[in-house]
This record gives structure tokens, sequence and C-alpha cells, in this order.
């Protein structure tokens, strides 16, 4: 073996070993180490840099690796090796998932041993899906078609024009010029990554969880947000697509200049400053996005008042009018393909973006920033319609009522919505148009300005003859509704920010459930209760419940059933002369079949809670006491206004109200039964069969019910729903 690899090869091809450092044992790692130093991020890059010496000048290496070295910061040293030591021939760079047998991007190359200047081969097959069989079609097609479109030919020289030196063989020479002619953000701005709590579950809470009382949500420095006494603080942590503003639903545990947070990981890794990294840039205003996508990376304006993730990092500048130039800038489309050069994988974190060209023209600034200022405000407005924004007010439906008296407004917003005036049958099909066509021009208004910022940053980099302005309309991320899903156009597909009636009336449903316990109040904006004291003057149009207990029956069992309480809610909002009317534009919109009343009475039973558990991510703060699948009992209570004795008093006045209801029910249908002809007797015994099995089911829930009741439990808001959710499991719905 020795004899082996001391000798000198004209030819050397292998698919070397992957294994990082971790995956070593101590022997191989030492000697990696000692050996290899500059190439030691994995064993794969280490054996091709081995494979190259055991190869004779103008000789030739041929290798099946990850693609990563090709591009990560890591891996720069082996790639300014290859440059100036060898000779790239061929390279193909495979779709991410082309291997099945493997899990990683995968790339296949062949460089000449020794330096000359002679342009590489280069196919780009990243766009195929299809398996390997489509990846040999399209290598194939490109030998004989050099004009396909993924073919390239590249000096490796160029390489070093772009930070870090990635095999970005693609990029056209005006993109390598903007790299080579402007500076890096990192020169301008400060990017910085953010803090590891280590333990997310103890010290992150999405906002809606914890009393509202303990939040310091507004504009804290770090000086102001120790002396607010205040627990949680809001907290960037990335999120879905989104661009301009919001997916602000975290805040962190940073009582007392994070005390707890720093002692906590101190105690484990002996230091807090290597996780609670960047310390000094807590509370500034900055530029924040996800440091980990799938699709797009979307870049949000952060204003002053937030602690940052690792996973969302920050951008900084000392002028605000330069952190919203670069947010305009980074939300373009050029900066879609600049990421690509230095980075092309679902990792976009610091130094990923710090490496982009920023150019700087004066003479654009002022307008830029008029335009960005736009997109934040028409996303922030888009954000805030949705009752998991902490700075909403009112329900978008419920708003839209208040104009409905004047006529000639409401008529005119129509004609500039639609065109024209569009037929509607109650007062809340009116306010659905009103809010349906107010989405659709916030959507509008948007896409315009971000091709205005593309076709000015275009210009400033030189690129017309590359890139169009145009965006399509599935990236455009504020909301747009549409009747039903059959409405939505080609052109909308695969968006996240698609909605239907229906999830509008479901929205509308959730805040009147809030509006009857309490956390919102049709006579004040914003959160009337989360937490902290009582303030029944809040409430005046509608009472909230006043033991915080509302069942959900599939009959009208109880006088303050949720049922009733949601018709008396329409009645208060949109009227008494068109209740009927209204109601029945929310069955529509639910779908169903039976009486207005039979299908909202149905959804609440049935699918509220689901669509609950999808609104607040799994952490519900209205939660459902359920007996089980036969629906023998059902009730909603509040988190926030839980007391240790609500058990108690669910179980005496509604879980044993509900039995008595049963057994009188049995003993009267039994009466009938035996009174009744042949074919009355068979659909009577099968309601008995009905409430039979809902009264055994609601005994067993019971025994479970007075267990839980006689320990008095108390709960802790700042614990979260999960942990709190978790003690009264027995008897509350599973969280799927």
């Amino acid at each position: 073996l020795g004899e082996t690899m001391a000798r000198k090869y004209w030819v050397t091809v292998t698919n070397p070993p992957y294994a990082g450092m971790s995956k070593m044992n101590a022997k191989l790692n030492s000697f990696v180490q000692d050996n290899y130093a500059d190439y030691k991020s994995d064993m794969f890059s280490a054996f091709v840099v081995k494979c190259s010496t055991m190869t004779r000048t103008n000789g030739y290496c041929a290798f099946l690796t990850p693609y990563v070295w090709m591009f990560i910061q890591s891996y720069e040293k082996m790639r300014k090796y290859l440059y100036t030591n060898t000779t790239i021939e061929t390279l193909i760079q495979f779709e991410y998932s082309a291997f099945e047998e493997a899990t990683v991007p995968i790339c296949t190359f062949a460089f000449r041993k020794g330096y000359i200047a002679k342009k590489g081969c280069y196919l780009r097959l990243t766009d195929f899906r299809g398996g390997m069989e489509v990846q040999r079609q399209k290598t194939l097609e490109a030998i004989n078609n050099h004009n396909c479109g993924y073919y390239f030919e590249q000096y490796s020289d160029n390489f070093a024009k772009i930070p870090g030196s990635p095999v970005a063989y693609w990029v056209s020479e005006k993109v390598r010029d903007a790299f080579a002619n402007n500076p890096m953000i990192d020169d301008v701005l400060e990017t910085r990554n953010g803090m590891s709590t280590t333990n997310n579950n103890l010290f992150l809470r999405c906002w809606f969880e914890i009393s509202l009382l303990k939040c310091g949500l507004g504009d804290f420095t770090r000086q102001s947000a120790k002396q607010s006494k205040r627990k949680w603080f809001r907290y960037n942590k990335g999120g879905e697509f989104r661009r301009w503003f919001g997916n602000n639903d975290y805040v962190v545990n940073w009582e007392n200049d994070g005390e707890y947070l720093k002692s906590y990981v101190a105690e484990r890794y002996g230091s807090y400053s290597k996780e609670i990294r960047s310390e000094d840039r807590y509370f500034d205003e900055s530029i924040t996005w996800s440091g980990v996508t799938s699709s797009q990376t979307g870049f949000r304006y952060s204003p002053q008042g937030a602690i940052f993730d690792s996973g969302a990092n920050g951008l900084f500048a000392q002028k605000a009018e330069i952190v919203k130039y670069t947010l305009g800038f980074l939300n373009t489309k050029l900066v879609v393909d600049f990421v690509k050069c230095v980075n092309p994988t679902i990792n976009t974190g610091s130094g990923t973006i710090g490496k982009l060209p920023l150019c700087i023209k004066d003479s654009e600034i002022e307008k830029v920033n008029l335009i960005v200022e736009e997109c934040i405000e028409n996303s922030r407005s888009d954000w805030d319609s949705f009752e998991t924004s902490w700075d909403f007010t009112t329900h978008p439906l419920v708003n839209m009522s208040k104009g409905l008296w004047d006529a000639t407004s409401t008529a005119a917003a129509m004609d500039y919505f639609y065109g024209y005036l569009p037929e509607a049958s109650c007062p809340l099909e009116i306010c659905y148009l009103l809010w349906q066509g107010q989405c659709k021009e916030r959507f509008e208004k948007l896409k315009a300005n971000e091709e205005e910022l593309n076709r000015i940053f275009i210009d400033i980099y030189g690129l017309q003859d590359e890139l169009t302005p145009d965006v399509a309309d599935k990236d455009i991320t504020v909301h747009r509704v549409f009747d039903s899903k059959d409405d939505v156009p080609e052109s909308m597909k695969g968006s996240n920010y698609v909605r239907t009636m229906r999830d509008e009336i479901v929205s509308l449903i959730s805040y009147a459930v809030g509006c009857m316990f309490g956390r919102y109040s049709l006579d004040v904006d914003g959160l009337a209760y989360a937490g902290g004291e009582w303030d029944a003057s809040k409430y005046k149009t509608i009472i909230p419940d006043s033991d915080n207990i509302i069942p959900i029956c599939d009959d009208e069992y109880f006088d303050d059933d949720i049922t009733g309480r949601f018709v008396e809610f329409v009645r208060k909002v949109y009227g008494d002369d068109t209740l009927e009317e209204n109601l029945k534009f929310v069955a529509d919109a639910l779908g169903g079949k039976g009486t207005p009343r039979e299908v909202i009475r149905s959804y609440f039973l049935n699918d509220f809670y689901a669509d609950h558990l999808k609104t607040y991510q799994k952490r519900p703060i209205y939660w459902l006491f359920d007996s089980g699948k036969k629906n023998g009992f059902k009730a909603l209570c509040y988190m926030h206004r839980y007391q240790r004795d609500l058990l108690a008093r669910l179980r005496t006045d509604y879980v044993h109200e509900q039995q008595e209801r049963y057994r009188t029910q049995l003993a009267q249908l039994g009466d009938a039964i035996d009174r009744a002809s042949t074919s009355e007797r068979v659909k009577l015994t099968k309601q008995q069969k009905k409430f039979q099995d809902q009264a055994t089911e609601l005994q067993k829930y019971e025994e479970k019910v007075h267990h839980l009741a006689d320990q008095n439990i108390e709960i802790d808001l700042d614990d979260g729903v999960k942990h709190n959710y978790e003690l009264f499991a027995d008897v509350l719905a599973k969280i799927k």
C-alpha cells in the first residue's frame, strides 16, 4: 500500500471518502491537522490535494465530490490551490438531489496537474430535476449543443474577482465587474451573526403566549430595556420568505440585560460570549433575514428594539438612510443572482451577504429610500392586519363595517377598487369586497415599487442586457384574497400569501372568539386583555364570558354556547336587520350542509380548533376541553384568564349539567321508542345509541376532570403554551 501511494500516476480517478473532522477518529484527525491543515474541512478536500501530489505534471485527476468546495468559505484555500497548481478541464454541477443514494449535492470534475491559462468546460445542471438519468441526457445535449444555455467556458483566473473566489463559472463579465468595481457590503455596513440561546424551549416564546405586561415590544434600547424591568423582548428569528417587514413572532427572555440567559450559557460552556454574540448591537435598527431558506431570501426592516438570532442575522449602519437604501438593493433581482455567485446553497448567512457588491449612488439615495419606506409601510400594514401581529388593532372585516353608514364613500371605494359597483347580499359581504380590494391595491403597489427598484439598480450596475425589472406575482410577499382556490390565477400558484374568502371568515370567527373571552373588545383597539388586571370598562358592546368557559355543543344545550355568542357578535357588528343574510354569507364561505346556524355550529364543533392551531403555530391561546370522538363534551377557555378553580367550575357547572341532559334525553327517547311505529323506532334507536355513546364518553371524562380539578393546578404564563398545556393533557384536545 505504501508503495502504491508513493508512486506517481498519469491519471488518478476516485470518489474520495466524505467525512468532516468530527467524524474522523483521533489518529486520522491528528494526521490531517498536521499534514493538510489548509484542507482539513473534510476528508475529500484533503484527498483531492493528496491525489494531485500523486499525479505527474500534465497528468489528470478526476473526482466525484460534494460541491460545497466550490463556494463555502472553509474551502477557499482548496479553491486557490486548484486555481494556481492545476487547470480545471471539466466540471459538472448536478442538481441537488440527482443521486438518490446520496444525501449531499454532488459535482464531478477533472483537472490537469499544472497551471496553464485555458478555459475549462462547465455544465450547470442544477435546474433539471428527475434523477441521474435526466442529468445524463442533459449532459449529452450540452456536448452536442454548446448554446443550450447551461454549458459554459471560463478561465479560473476570473473566479478571483468575486470575494472568496467561488467557482462561479456561469457569471457574466458585467456581474464579475460589479463585484470587482464596488465595495462589499461588509466594507460599508456591519454584518453580524446573532445569539444562540442554546435552549430555545427555555428562553424563547411566541409573543402571544405570555402576559403582555411582561413584554417589551416597543423601541427599547439596551439601557431602557434593562430599566423597564420587563422580561421578554422582540426577537428576530428568521421565518418564511417575506420581504420588507414582518415575521415578528418571537420574544426572548432578556430580563435584567439577559442575566439568567448569560448565566445559563456560561454554566454549560464556561463563557457566554461564544453563544451570546454581537451583544453591542442588540436593540439597534437593522436589516434582518432568514439565514436558511429553501427559496429566495427576503430582507426585512427591523426598527429599534429587537435582539437577533443566529438564524436571522443582522445588518447595521450608522445612518438610517443607508440602511433603507441597502434594504432596497437587497430585495432586488440582482441580489438573487449575486448570492448564487457567492454561495448557491440554502445558507445565506451574514458572511454571504457581507460579500455582495454595494454601489451607493448618491443621486439615487433619496428616491430609493422613499420607495423603500413605502414598501415597508405596505408590508407592515399587511402584517398588522392579522391577529398574530402584536400591533394588530381590529379585524379588517370589522373595521370596514364602521364606514358602511356613508354609502357615498363606500360606493366610491368600490368603484376605485373594482371599476364598478359589485353586487353584495349583506353588509358583511360589502366589508369583504372592500377588504379584498384593499389587499389587491396593496399587492399591486408593492409589485410596482419592487419593479421600480429593480429598474433603478439594474441601471446602476449596468445589467440591462441580462435582467428585466419584472417581478413574478408569486414572489410578492403581501396577501391577496380570492373568493376560492379555483379563482387563484396561475401567476400566484406557489405563493404563501394567497388567501380565500373562507380564510377571511375563519379569521373573523377567531376574532369573534377573542371578543367573547375579552382578549379583544369592539370598544378598544388592540389587545384588551392579555394578562394582568381585568378592566371591565373596556367592554360595552359585547360583554365577555364571565367564567372563561364557553361550551361547544352539537345542539342548543347551553344559553352561552359558542354558536349563540357568535350570532350575537354578527348582530352587534353588522346590524340586526341583516342578521340572517350575514350568517348565510358566513356559512356559504365555510361550506357545509344545513341552515346557516347548523353550518356554523358544525364548524365550531369540528374545524375551529384545527384552524386555531394552524394560526397560532400549535401554541393555542384558547384551550379546548374535549371528551373524545363522540363529542360528548367540548368547551373553550382562554389561557390568559385561567384560574386554578377553572376545572372545578367546568366540572360542576358544565360537565355535570351536560350529563344530566343526556340522562333526561335518554329517558325521553326510551319512552318514545316504546310508543313509536316500526319505521320511527329505527330513527329513534339511532339517536338513542348516539346519546348513550356520548354519555358513556362523558362519564369517563368527568373522572379525569375531577382528578385534575382536585389538584388546583396553577399555571405561569412565562412557561409558555407547550408546558402549561401538557399539565392538562388528559382533558384537552390533542395538538396535532
